[in-house]
């Protein structure tokens, strides 16, 4: 079994990451394979609209010049899908935007090939607006008909500074939790 986890933070190392971490962490004890894809800061540009995902059905958006359909290879071909994002102005990042909207298309049109995949949602915030920023992930998930595994609490942690988010000892435990429910769901359905 293996796990994408896809970085949308431009920070790299930064706050996004050490949530993703923790899940990571979880999930490598388990014995689940793991990978991290630092896509924040990367030019991405959202969905033009061509309708040609659903023409070709080749499992691959129709915009080649960026990183969006090497993520979404990584995503069709792991078990499990991790998106971490810092909330900004109480939403993800352009870019988690970008391969939510690019990702949603080229998966429903090839047959719902995200679905019964285990989708995960990490956000990091300095103070609000992270449940939009949950939501907008989670939404994705559930319209590509993933499952999403459940915590003792919103999947997300609280810093503004690098590296502050080390300091929500309830963040990092919630994602911990995460991160052994996830393993314990991928274990059950495989």
């Amino acid at each position: 079994m293996n796990v994408v986890a896809i970085n949308g933070s431009p920070r790299k190392e930064g706050n996004t990451q050490i949530l993703l971490n923790c899940v990571l962490d979880e999930l490598q004890k388990a014995g689940i394979d793991t990978k991290m894809i630092q896509l924040g800061g990367e030019a991405v540009r959202g969905c033009s609209a061509c309708n040609l995902c659903r023409v070709k059905q080749n499992q691959r958006c129709a915009i080649e010049y960026d990183c969006v359909s090497a993520c979404i290879e990584r995503m069709v071909n792991a078990d499990g899908i991790i998106i971490g994002s810092p909330t900004y102005f109480a939403n993800v990042t352009t870019e988690i935007k970008a391969l939510i909207d690019r990702a949603g298309a080229v998966g429903c049109a090839n047959g719902n090939m995200f679905r019964r995949k285990v989708g995960c949602a990490v956000v990091s915030a300095s103070r609000e607006g992270s449940l939009n920023a949950f939501n907008a992930i989670n939404n994705f998930f559930l319209i590509e008909e993933m499952i999403v595994p459940g915590s003792c609490y919103w999947n997300t942690g609280f810093g503004f500074e690098k590296g502050e988010v080390n300091g929500d000892h309830e963040g990092l435990s919630t994602l911990k939790t995460l991160g052994r429910n996830m393993a314990w769901l991928l274990k059950a359905i495989h």
